[in-house]
């Protein structure tokens, strides 16, 4: 009342009162500004500006300035903690020796294509224990850390044996050695390597099964023999249901590479039932196990399959084989316990790292450490990895579209920055096999580019030059972390590796250290210092000064820019944005196959779903994640219908020992579904025909 009775009196003369205007920045009008912009233009409102000028200036901004929604990529986020770690002795091995393979009981031209076709002349730890035992006849369990050699450290022995047995070695004979491998990129690297061991004694014939590749061709070279059979155990078991000509008459030698991988894969099964088919038709025979971890599981394979075993352990601290135990005390020794006990050995040459990231800024941290190691630095060849086939495809593509320089006009633009170009590649499991063959000879051959991921390529793969492993996800175990490092700094080459953690996750580092693996504290703002080296990140000011050094804020601003464009392009379609929350989906179901051991570390309750989202370029939390279908609810999906027709099946003679796998499964097609399938038309049909009209 008494504001409307102001007005009044004002107005003596009965005009209508006049209003107060507020005056309106044109920050106000603009899209995308965000609150800084307008709090500054606030501040200087004061100051009269000509009009004409403001046009022009605006207009210059809109096209020089990049649309920038995410002005909180910096607020909210959890503390980083800081970590806290025992400085602990690390268990080392020494890789190489001083002794020759000269000096070992071997073929002159086998010892001569070692050193010149494979380019090796003195022989690693594990292979001057492994192979003169191996020599002798006897049967052996191997541990010995990843990239030392192994490969060669029973293939060495395997040729020398065949080539110098009495009756000559025909091609019709069949297999006289069995090599079981988990994966089909390892099982092309261990085929490689004997065929060139191979090279002086042309009458053994080399041949590799795998799941993807065409059943008629593999049936076809059975028939004609293979001498020395590299396989991978589910298309072995494929094979000895279906082809009548593969028998294991002669076969001499069993040898089982990444033994621990092949159980962990869920093969336990098809290596009961290769082994049956093995004693069903020769019982004696050698039997090597391979691995860089020793498990319980792999002493439960030992147990089944080794007679009067060597252990062989090359550390400086020799884990002996643990002796048979009863199946209760089995089944009372947990995993934990496994996980407690077990220390690893980690190559000298390998520099660890480890960086605690909050979640929302986890994508623009992971494209500047690119951008630092594979561009700005020395040429780097890097492996990222990741938990799941979807994340894999998901920031492969995003990645490639905005990291790569974008449109041409862009790349136009920046010259200097795009005369660097990034090569990124995938690989996993759900890939058609003819195209992860190609991706690992291309990787393997090239001398830069980044590999994008999942545990696929974890295991027993020799990929040249790879100077950086960055686990973008962490592992499941230490173990498992071994593994994946080890695919740098191997045989005595330098290499580093980065293991990225949620400040939720930082305990992690801990657990480590338990196993005697020291990691070093890199620092967030050290790698996203990097994007002041790249100018199509700076955010256009009108009237600011080129900036000096390291600003933080303008490194802020730069790490803002870039986080927007994997935004806009996100959101750039509605396609774009299911493949992102499908990613995401696929990240969260990974997030809870933690072992039970590790749940107080890596709980699904820890995470923030916003903030989760940012790291996929989403703007908010997605709704309904559930409903979106995954490869992961498909594969289960379809699985439920065929479980009871399995169980029903379990008492015949054909029994279906088929199982679960996950992405290393051997891709084969097995005709008993399409069996069903038919078996289902025709009950329909049926169905159909007994329904009254």
């Amino acid at each position: 009342q008494s504001g409307a009775l102001k007005r009044k009196l004002q107005s003596s003369h009965g005009n209508p009162p006049v209003k107060r205007k507020r005056k309106l920045s044109i920050n106000t009008f603009r899209k995308g500004a965000t609150e800084a912009d307008r709090r500054e233009e606030a501040s200087s409102s004061q100051k009269p500006v000509p009009k004409k000028q403001l046009t022009d200036k605006q207009n210059e901004s809109q096209k020089s300035r990049p649309f920038v929604k995410t002005s909180s990529l910096f607020k909210n986020n959890p503390d980083i903690p800081e970590i806290h770690r025992k400085e602990v002795q690390q268990v080392q091995e020494n890789v190489f020796t001083t002794d020759s393979f000269s000096q070992l009981d071997l073929h002159p031209h086998l010892v001569s294509t070692i050193n010149t076709v494979l380019n090796i002349c003195s022989m690693t730890s594990v292979q001057k224990q492994t192979i003169p035992v191996l020599l002798q006849g006897r049967d052996a369990l191997v541990r010995s850390q990843t990239g030392s050699g192994k490969t060669l450290a029973y293939g060495i022995p395997l040729v020398q044996s065949l080539q110098g047995m009495e009756s000559k070695i025909q091609r019709s004979d069949g297999p006289y050695a069995l090599v079981l491998v988990p994966t089909r990129e390892l099982a092309l690297q261990s085929f490689d390597t004997i065929q060139k061991l191979l090279k002086p004694f042309t009458w053994i014939v080399p041949g590799v099964l795998m799941g993807g590749e065409k059943r008629k061709s593999e049936k076809a070279r059975l028939r004609k023999g293979i001498n020395i059979l590299i396989s991978t155990p589910g298309r072995l078991v494929d094979h000895i249901k279906s082809t009548e000509c593969i028998h294991f008459r002669r076969t001499q030698w069993l040898i089982i590479d990444e033994a621990d991988r092949i159980l962990d894969l869920g093969f336990e099964k098809d290596v009961a039932v290769i082994l049956n088919a093995l004693n069903a038709e020769r019982e004696t025979r050698q039997n090597v196990l391979l691995s860089a971890t020793l498990t319980e599981g792999v002493t439960r394979l030992a147990d089944i399959s080794l007679n009067d075993p060597v252990s062989i352990s090359i550390a400086d601290e020799i884990q002996k084989l643990p002796e048979p135990a009863s199946q209760t005390d089995r089944e009372a020794s947990s995993s934990s316990n496994c996980m407690e006990q077990e220390n690893f050995a980690v190559p000298e040459t390998l520099q660890q790292y480890v960086m605690v990231v909050p979640s929302k800024l986890r994508l623009v941290t992971l494209a500047a450490f690119i951008l630092q190691k594979c561009k700005f630095e020395k040429r780097h060849k890097m492996i990222i990895f990741f938990s799941s086939c979807e994340q894999v495809e998901f920031y492969h593509e995003l990645l490639v579209k905005v990291l790569s320089g974008g449109s041409e006009s862009e790349q136009a633009g920046h010259s200097s920055l795009s005369s660097v170009s990034l090569q990124f590649l995938r690989l996993h499991g759900s890939m058609e096999q003819e195209e992860r063959t190609e991706v690992f000879q291309e990787f393997l051959k090239s001398k830069t580019g980044i590999l994008l991921c999942t545990d696929l390529a974890a295991r027993g793969l020799d990929l040249p030059q790879v100077t950086w492993i960055v686990q973008y996800n962490a592992p499941a175990s230490p173990a498992e972390y071994i593994h994946r490092i080890g695919r740098t700094a191997r045989v005595g080459c330098r290499g580093s590796s980065l293991l990225v953690l949620a400040p939720s996750e930082a305990e992690y580092v801990s657990l480590l250290a338990s196993h005697k693996i020291n990691v070093s504290e890199l620092k967030m703002e050290k790698v996203l210092a990097s994007l002041m080296k790249d100018d199509r990140f700076k955010l256009h000011r009108a009237g600011r000064k080129k900036s000096c050094g390291k600003n933080p804020q303008e490194v802020r601003e730069r790490a803002t820019v870039l986080q927007t464009k994997f935004e806009n392009h996100v959101h750039s379609s509605e396609e774009n944005v299911q493949w992102a929350k499908k990613a995401l989906q696929s990240f969260l179901c990974a997030y809870t196959t933690y072992p039970k051991e590790l749940k107080h570390i890596f709980h699904i309750k820890s995470l923030h779903l916003g903030h989760m989202a940012k790291s996929f370029g989403l703007r908010d939390a997605p709704q309904n994640l559930t409903a979106l279908p995954t490869a992961g609810s498909k594969r289960k999906t379809k699985a439920r219908p065929k479980r009871s027709d399995l169980l029903k099946k379990t008492h015949g003679k054909r029994r279906l020992a088929e199982i679960l796998r996950s992405e290393y499964s051997s891709g084969m097609d097995t005709a008993g579904a399409k069996v069903k399938k038919k078996k289902k038309r025709k009950q329909r049909k049926a169905g159909n025909q007994q329904i009254p009209t």
